[in-house]
C-alpha cells in the first residue's frame, strides 16, 4: 500500500511584521476605506474601465483593488456593504446615454455626495509612453499619498457667490477625509512616496474646475560628480538580493583614478554643470542620513567631539546630513473635472447645488416645506411598521402560551409556531401560489402523464413487471 501523502505546505503564516506601523506609519484600523466602483460595468467601456483601475492604485492601500462589479449589482448593494468593510467613501464611475463620463464622490454612510464631469482624462499607461524614464512598479503603493490642495477656497467668495463659501470648504473637507491624516512628528520620511495633486482652476464666471494629478517622489544627492554617483549606485546594487548590473566597464582603463577624473589631464572631469545635460532646478532639502546605532550602557559617556564641555554642538555636529535634490515623476492617471451638482444624501435627498438649474427663494420654500412633507411620512411608515412588527411578536407569544396550556407539551406550541410561520409567508405575493413554483414547472407534468397511462392500460403492465421483479428477490431472502 502506498504510503499516505502528507501535506507540509498548508497553512503557511504570511511574513508580515509585528508593527505594521514601523513600516508605513498608517497601521490605524481607523483609516478611511474607499471603494471605486463602475456603474454599469459592461456599458462605461474599457477605457473607462482602465480609469477605474488607475484611480484605484491612486488610493492604495485603503481600497478594494480587487473589486470585481457585476452586471447585476446596484448601488445598493455597495451601500449595504460600506457599514461590514468599514468603507467610508464611494467612487463611482459612470457614463450617460449622451457619452459623458461622470464621478460622483459619496461620504458613507449619510453622504453628502458630489458630482463631477471628467471633461479629459489620461490613463496611466498613455502618461508612461510619453515619459523617457517612467517610474512605477516599486513600493510606492504601499503607503498612503501626501495630499496637497491648491486654490480650493477663493478669497472673494461668499454666501451669494456662484460657488458659495461654504460649499468651498464642505468639499475641501470631503477631499482631506480621503486619506489618513499625517502627523509630522511620528510619520517616518520614508514613507512618503506619492504625491496626490488638487488643483482648482481660477475661473471668472465661477465653475468648479480640479485638475487631478499623481507624482511619485524620488530623490537623488546632488554636489556629487556623475562618476562618483555611479559609483554608489552599483554600490548598492551589490548589496542588494540582486546584485547585477550597473557596474560601470572599467576594462579601458589604467586606473580608478581615470574614470573619476576623466582622462589624464582631468578635461572630461564630469559635473552636474559641465556634464551637457539639463541643469539640475529641483528643490534641494537637508535630510539626516539614516545609519544604524549602537546601544549603549546607560553609564554616563564623555562629550561627543562635536560638543563643547556645556554641551553644544561644534563644527562637526551637522557631518551626517546629506543634500538631496527632490523631483516628481508622474504616474498618473490625469484628469479635469468640473463640479455640477451636491446632494444631500447619499447619491439621493435635497440638491444643494447645482451649476446649471438655479431656484428662487420662493421655489426653495417650496422644496423644503415637500422634503419636510416627505421626512415625516417616512417616520410613520416607520412607526407604524414597528407597531406592526410588535403586535405580531405578542401574538405569537399569546398563541403559543394558549397551545401549550391547552394540550400541555412544548412541542405542540412548536409546532404551531411552525405553523404560523408558515401562514406569515403565504401572505407574500414571493410565496403565492399562483406565481411561485417550487420545481420551475407550470403544472405537475408527471401527473398528468401517470394519468393518461393509467387510461390507455400501460400502467397496469408495468404494475406486473414490478410485481414479477419483486417475488425471485424474496424467494432468495427466504432461502
Amino acid at each position: 500500500m502506498a504510503k499516505q501523502r502528507r501535506k507540509k505546505r498548508t497553512h503557511v503564516g504570511a511574513n508580515n511584521p509585528a508593527n505594521p506601523a514601523a513600516v508605513n506609519g498608517h497601521a490605524n484600523p481607523k483609516d478611511p476605506k474607499s471603494m471605486v466602483i463602475r456603474i454599469g460595468a459592461s456599458e462605461v467601456g474599457t477605457s473607462v474601465s482602465q480609469l477605474a483601475t488607475d484611480v484605484r492604485h491612486v488610493m492604495e492601500p485603503g481600497t478594494a483593488s480587487r473589486l470585481k462589479e457585476r452586471k447585476a449589482n446596484r448601488l445598493r448593494d455597495y451601500v449595504t456593504m460600506c457599514g461590514p468593510l468599514g468603507v467610508t467613501h464611494l467612487l463611482l464611475f459612470s457614463r450617460s446615454s449622451s457619452g459623458n463620463t461622470n464621478l460622483r464622490l459619496a461620504i458613507a454612510p449619510r453622504g453628502p455626495t458630489f458630482h463631477f464631469r471628467v471633461e479629459r482624462y489620461s490613463l496611466a499607461k498613455d502618461v508612461k509612453k510619453a515619459q523617457r524614464r517612467p517610474k512605477g512598479g516599486g513600493k510606492e503603493f504601499i503607503t498612503p499619498p501626501l495630499l496637497v490642495m491648491n486654490n480650493f477656497t477663493s478669497p472673494n467668495s461668499d454666501a451669494s457667490s456662484k460657488v458659495p463659501r461654504h460649499l468651498e470648504s464642505l468639499t475641501t473637507t470631503a477631499f482631506q477625509s480621503l486619506f489618513p491624516p499625517i502627523n509630522p512628528q511620528t510619520t517616518p520620511l520614508k514613507s512618503i512616496r506619492r504625491v496626490l495633486l488638487l488643483n482648482r482652476e481660477q475661473s471668472e464666471d465661477g465653475t468648479f474646475i480640479l485638475n487631478f494629478r499623481h507624482y511619485a517622489i524620488t530623490t537623488k544627492p546632488v554636489g556629487l560628480s556623475r562618476p562618483l554617483r555611479r559609483l554608489n549606485a552599483a554600490e548598492k546594487l551589490i548589496k542588494s538580493k540582486n546584485g547585477k548590473g550597473g557596474l560601470p566597464n572599467l576594462g579601458k582603463l589604467r586606473d580608478i583614478s581615470e574614470f573619476m577624473i576623466g582622462g589624464e589631464d582631468g578635461q572630461g572631469y564630469m559635473t552636474d554643470g559641465t556634464s551637457g545635460s539639463e541643469p539640475d532646478t529641483d528643490a534641494e532639502v537637508e535630510v539626516l542620513e539614516t545609519a544604524t546605532r549602537k546601544v549603549h550602557s546607560g553609564k554616563p559617556k564623555a562629550p561627543a567631539p562635536d560638543q563643547d564641555s556645556d554641551g553644544e554642538e561644534g563644527p562637526g555636529a551637522h557631518d551626517n546630513v546629506e543634500r538631496r535634490a527632490v523631483k516628481l515623476v508622474e504616474l498618473g492617471p490625469r484628469m479635469r473635472l468640473r463640479m455640477t451638482k451636491v446632494e444631500e444624501g447619499l447619491c439621493a435627498g435635497k440638491v444643494m447645488w447645482h451649476e446649471y438649474v438655479h431656484k428662487t427663494p420662493q421655489e426653495i420654500k417650496e422644496l423644503e416645506a415637500r422634503w419636510e412633507k416627505r421626512r415625516k411620512e417616512k417616520e410613520a411608515r416607520k412607526k407604524q411598521q414597528k407597531e406592526n412588527v410588535e403586535k405580531k411578536k405578542k401574538a405569537k407569544e399569546e398563541a403559543r402560551k394558549a397551545a401549550g396550556g391547552g394540550r400541555g407539551g412544548d412541542g405542540d406550541g412548536d409546532e404551531d409556531e411552525d405553523r404560523m410561520d408558515v401562514d406569515d409567508l403565504s401572505d407574500s405575493d414571493l410565496y403565492s401560489d399562483e406565481e411561485f413554483d417550487s420545481e420551475g414547472l407550470a403544472g405537475d407534468a408527471e401527473e398528468q402523464v401517470n394519468a393518461q397511462m393509467e387510461d390507455e392500460g400501460e400502467w397496469e403492465s408495468e404494475e406486473e413487471e414490478i410485481a414479477s421483479a419483486a417475488k425471485p428477490k424474496k424467494k432468495a431472502l427466504r432461502g
